[in-house]
């Protein structure tokens, strides 16, 4: 994050959004708001943004927000249009609307395809590609069908167990209720993909009750034997 053409520059220069939950969205108003920049997101999420005022620091003479259509490969471009040499996917997955705007009296509490989605990215030069789905719900055939032969998976590590939350102290939500599927059990995302032909295959999005990230926790090691690797702080990884 250090500046790297001038006092006052961010390094970062494309965002893509893949909901507009609070860890999400809040990282845009920790950038420098005189910053060029290129966001992109759903049509749903570009729409929450506009609606919030907080949002309007992010200069529109600066920042372009570009529109992700799902199902349809675009390529990512740095601010003043030129091309990053990466394209990217978004399709939706099972989850729901981001907590805060969550409407109690509707089905689903509102939420839409556009909600929750994961991403396929690519390098435009290579054509080596991976995945990355740090929000998931569940595991239907159809997204495990997806991954089927992919070098790279980042994929939704929240929970250890759906009860982790309310057993841990820390919350009355089960996993699947705040929009994540758990590593473990028959559900889980370990069982889900055990035969699904991946390269590597990592888990991201960690919260701090689950036990993988304890080194040498009977967990980690489960999960490490099921063929994961568990992602960690300054983790590089090149295709």
């Amino acid at each position: 994050m250090h500046p790297t053409h001038g006092l006052r520059d961010c390094p970062v220069v494309v965002v893509v959004l893949i909901s507009a939950e609070v860890g999400q969205v809040v990282g845009l108003l920790s950038l420098r708001e005189g910053q060029p920049l290129s966001v992109y997101a759903t049509r749903r999420v570009h729409q929450v943004l506009a609606a919030n005022p907080i949002f309007g620091v992010l200069n529109p003479a600066l920042v372009s927000r570009l529109q992700l259509q799902l199902g349809q490969e675009v390529d990512l471009l740095l601010p003043g249009g030129q091309a990053s040499g990466l394209a990217a996917t978004a399709f939706a997955v099972p989850g729901k609307a981001a907590l805060w705007l969550e409407d109690a009296t509707r089905s689903d509490f509102g939420s839409v395809d556009e909600d929750s989605i994961g991403l396929r990215i690519g390098d435009r030069a290579t054509a080596r590609v991976f995945w990355y789905i740090p929000g998931c719900a569940a595991m239907p055939a159809d997204l495990a069908t997806r991954f089927d032969g992919a070098e790279l998976l980042f994929f939704d590590g929240t929970t250890w167990t759906d009860d982790e939350m309310r057993r841990t102290g820390v919350g009355t939500k089960t996993s699947r209720r705040m929009g994540h599927m758990s590593m473990s059990g028959a559900e889980g995302s370990i069982a889900a993909l055990a035969g699904t032909a991946i390269g590597r295959r990592v888990f991201v999005h960690i919260n701090n009750t689950n036990p993988v990230l304890l080194a040498d926790s009977p967990e980690r090691a489960e999960a490490v034997a099921a063929g994961w690797e568990i992602a960690h702080d300054g983790l590089e990884i090149e295709l």
